[in-house]
């Protein structure tokens, strides 16, 4: 090849044609090589299995806490509080990647001397066992488990293991969070009834003590008999003015009436001022006590109030939380158990030997370009190009290159 002119494209298809002995030996020996180090990888399966979160329900307790608390609100605020029951898919990832679980698989499946491990070094055995495993979650929100093993029926073995401890450690964290709920609510649920049974025996006390039954109602009452005896007062008084006019002051007649006055004056006296009152009668109060019989009333009675309401509420949810705690429902359910794989999943060897092959290829052409530069060069610009010389003419030598 004339060195002189601007190389074409047919000058480059000549020097790849005439170090073809090189290439097609090399290309050779590389395809070879890699045939063989592909059959002494040993061949490996793969088993998938197939889970989904179990569904929220809430029938059940629903039910329950409606039929407890008589308000549908009462259902939706425990539930709120005490959470759902179904699993995130971030725990459900937790759980399958976690320590626990991978090294309760390792145990039972003696997985440290399937990969070898010296020591019984268990973090290096993790290390091994996490390369041969993936957790996916598919297009449908579907959990796959996928497993690799030299042996088809043991990685079958351990994907569908995988499952069983998915929902047992799931089912613990559910159990341990619904006691831990349980326990608070109790608590509050104890303290209520605590609360309640003070506020009724300060009710009881304060009825016992002033006679009081229902305030507004023998408020009222009281109200009413009084303004009917001052209304007879008044007419008595009128009375007595007409008697006093007409029959004179020392009068039998005007001397009855003034009587007959003086005890209804009394009468009221006695209902404003006089606490024997509510002594003689289960109904009438002292007026001169009704503001603040009438604010302690209000007081304790609301208190009772309260707590009956916080009862309505705290009970419902006490008894969900004990349900809660004791239930032991799936929280997984599987759509694809695992089987034993037929099929190998590894190595690919073609595409080992083709990437091999591929790879020569790629460094044989640019090195085939630079010794055939290198050769027929007219003049070496330093010593290392000299050594090149030497090195590319003895490859020619032993390709048996021409020209």
């Amino acid at each position: 090849m004339n060195t002189s002119k601007k190389p074409v494209l047919s000058d480059y298809f000549y020097i790849i044609f005439k170090w073809k002995k090189f290439f097609f030996i090399n290309l050779f020996c590389i395809g070879v090589i890699a045939i063989v180090l592909s059959l002494m990888i040993p061949n490996t399966f793969k088993s998938t299995a197939v889970v989904m979160i179990a569904p929220e329900s809430s029938s059940g307790l629903s039910g329950l806490t409606s039929l407890l608390s008589g308000k549908s609100s009462g259902s939706s605020i425990s539930s709120r509080l005490l959470g759902g029951s179904s699993a995130s898919e971030d725990m459900i990832f937790g759980i399958l990647n976690s320590r626990t679980a991978l090294a309760d698989v390792l145990n039972k499946f003696n997985l440290i001397q399937y990969y070898e491990i010296d020591n019984q070094n268990l973090d290096k055995a993790l290390k091994a066992f996490t390369n041969d495993l993936s957790f996916d979650l598919t297009e449908n929100n579907f959990i796959q488990i996928n497993v690799v093993n030299k042996y088809p029926e043991k990685c079958a073995d351990i994907a569908n293991y995988f499952i069983v401890i998915l929902d047992s450690l799931n089912n613990k964290i559910n159990s341990e969070a619904a006691r831990n709920n349980r326990k608070f609510i109790e608590t509050r649920y104890l303290k209520n009834l605590k609360d309640l049974k003070n506020a009724e025996d300060s009710l009881f006390r304060f009825q016992k003590k002033y006679g009081v039954i229902a305030v507004p109602e023998q408020f009222e009452l009281l109200y009413k008999a009084s303004a009917e005896i001052e209304a007879q007062s008044f007419q008595k008084q009128i009375l007595a003015d007409l008697m006093l006019q007409e029959f004179g002051e020392n009068s039998p007649q005007y001397q009855t009436v003034l009587s007959e006055l003086n005890i209804l004056n009394k009468k009221i006296e006695e209902l404003k001022q006089s606490p024997n009152v509510s002594k003689n009668s289960n109904i009438f109060l002292p007026f001169n006590k009704l503001p603040k019989i009438s604010m302690n009333f209000s007081q304790i009675y609301r208190e009772v109030e309260i707590q009956n309401k916080i009862l309505e509420v705290i009970l419902p949810m006490y008894e969900q939380a004990k349900i809660e705690e004791v239930k032991n429902i799936p929280s997984v359910i599987v759509i694809d158990k695992a089987i034993q794989p037929q099929i190998k999943y590894r190595p690919q060897r073609s595409f080992i030997v083709l990437s091999a092959i591929f790879l020569c290829l790629f460094i044989s052409i640019p090195f085939v370009f630079r010794m055939h530069t290198i050769i027929t060069k007219n003049s070496l610009n330093n010593p290392l190009e000299e050594k090149e010389l030497k090195i590319y003419n003895r490859i020619k030598k032993i390709y048996k290159i021409k020209g």
